[in-house]
């Protein structure tokens, strides 16, 4: 199988942030709760900050390191394996997530330089040894 293209990984992404969002809402439910209903101020707030990132964190680990693939992913036929082709460990996903952000942190240079990337890998995916597969249909 080949490795993802950008625009494949774009997609999931797109995906996955529908979903992440969605959690991120249940997740704000108690601290709007603690507030008597009064909105939370995420600036103003480092627990609900906290929080947010570890469940956006727990998401991804747990999806990548369970089966390889989120919703997302699945959705766009995409897993997430080691070279060897098996599913990342709890540490590799752990990296990956973290070196994902960097990633983006740069104006998503991290997933732009896929584009130049000899064997079409993120910096994340370097980082973390492992790789963006695509399956296309049989």
């Amino acid at each position: 199988m080949e490795n993802a293209s950008l625009l494949r990984r774009l997609g999931a992404m797109l995906y996955d942030s529908l979903l992440v969002l969605a959690i991120l809402f249940l997740a704000t439910l108690p601290f709007i709760a603690m507030r008597g209903g009064e909105p939370v101020e995420p600036n103003d707030n480092r627990t609900y900050q906290l929080t947010m990132l570890l469940v956006i964190y727990a998401f991804f680990v747990y999806f990548w390191s369970r089966s390889g693939q989120t919703l997302g992913m699945r959705s766009w036929r995409l897993r997430l394996e080691t070279p060897s082709g098996s599913i990342p460990s709890v540490s590799q996903a752990s990296l990956r997530f973290l070196m994902a952000i960097v990633s983006l942190v740069p104006f998503g240079l991290g997933f732009i330089w896929q584009l130049w990337d000899k064997d079409n890998l993120t910096w994340h995916d370097r980082a973390s040894d492992t790789r963006l597969k695509y399956y296309p249909k049989t």
